[in-house]
């Protein structure tokens, strides 16, 4: 047994697990040779069934060296990637429908016009290289979302064996740089963007900076998620086809409890009042018609509003960056801005640890007064 997999003997058959977490399936056949799934299960259980087919087949005199393989090495890309995208999962769980309509338009966009009538095994490195120097010019973003899209359908089929190798192997193409830099907003631009706001919806934008919400978790905020000074997030909503979906958060971390600076509490008492319909069900920040708020709608007003504030670059997406911020001024460390944002890697909450504009003129007369303290002038 290896540190990168780990083996489970049967009575039939044998399964390993990899440290991806799929397993493989493979047994001896009655000539006595040796026969692996030609493909991986994404469950302990779909490795045993086909174990069981196998042995069935044996049993009842079915069996062939072909038995339980497939033709998909043959297979096109275009049929390969459908099939990809129905099985992938991500730690277990199915792909989000926003980021599965996503997948699904990079290749109908940007990659099966190149690859879509090509064989799997027939992709090469050369072939890649070719693509990827004519792929979404002018769009570094999407060109390297698709490649990086490419590259892991490929990664796949190759640990299938369905491709020898995987042929993207071009260093850094799935990555790319935010060409502008967020500048969260102060404390004055905050105060004059939220009284431009329509009274309805001035604590969903309150929310999104002192408690760092993304807009789908505060359109699908309900006033049962209000629980005395805390806001439990279990749900966002998100534009897919055209219409508005509820979803569980990005991640598992994004199911969380945030507290309200308790500043915010009369005024999301206030908001209950007069804004929020009876019931526990009822959405704090509704469309007209008590539906779901589309973004088009909330951004009708947020444009002028920012306008107001002197803020034309700010999106409303950038009011949880200036709540994290000032969380992160606070002196909150990594792990509490992790748990408050609902992010899981620690890179995601570094990129919320700016210096504000006056913040190193604190430090420094901070550090004087130490050096007073001390009565040293070194």
């Amino acid at each position: 047994m290896t540190t990168t997999e780990r083996k489970q003997r049967r009575s039939f058959g044998r399964l390993r697990q990899f440290r991806s977490g799929r397993w493989k399936a493979s047994y001896t056949g009655p000539d006595g040779m040796f026969y692996e799934a030609p493909t991986t299960f994404a469950l302990k259980q779909d490795g045993e069934a086909w174990l069981t087919d196998r042995r069935r087949e044996i049993d009842r005199n079915l069996w062939s060296p072909s038995s339980g393989q497939d033709d998909r090495p043959n297979a096109l890309f275009a049929e390969y990637s459908e099939e990809w995208l129905k099985r992938r999962t991500v730690k277990g769980r199915p792909l989000k429908d926003r980021t599965a309509e996503h997948y699904e338009k990079l290749l109908e966009q940007h990659i099966n016009d190149t690859f879509g009538h090509v064989t799997v095994r027939a992709i090469n490195p050369d072939a890649v290289r070719k693509w990827y120097a004519t792929c979404a010019i002018g769009a570094p973003v999407i060109r390297a979302h698709a490649y990086s899209l490419l590259s892991t359908i490929l990664g796949t089929a190759a640990s299938e064996g369905i491709a020898d190798t995987n042929p993207c192997t071009i260093s850094g193409a799935g990555n790319t740089e935010r060409r502008v830099k967020i500048r969260p907003a102060t404390l004055a631009e905050l105060e004059i963007l939220v009284t431009e706001m329509p009274e309805r919806l001035r604590l969903m934008a309150l929310l999104a900076a002192w408690c760092a919400m993304r807009y789908g978790e505060l359109a699908e905020l309900r006033r049962k998620d209000i629980v005395g000074n805390v806001i439990q997030i279990r749900r966002g909503v998100v534009r897919v086809d055209g219409e508005m979906r509820v979803t569980s958060p990005k991640s598992a971390a994004g199911s969380r409890d945030v507290t309200v600076p308790p500043h915010l509490m009369t005024l999301v008492e206030q908001h209950l009042e007069k804004h929020t319909r009876a019931g526990p069900e009822s959405l704090l920040f509704p469309a007209a018609n008590g539906r779901h708020l589309q973004p088009s709608s909330l951004y009708r007003y947020f444009y002028g509003a920012r306008d107001k504030a002197k803020r034309p670059d700010l999106r409303f997406h950038d009011l949880r960056h200036t709540g994290a911020t000032l969380a992160a001024q606070t002196g909150a460390t990594l792990a509490e801005l992790m748990g408050r944002l609902g992010h899981s890697t620690v890179a995601a909450a570094l990129k919320y640890q700016h210096i504000a504009a006056d913040r190193d003129a604190q430090i420094a007369a901070a550090l004087s007064q130490l050096a007073q303290g001390s009565g040293s002038s070194a």
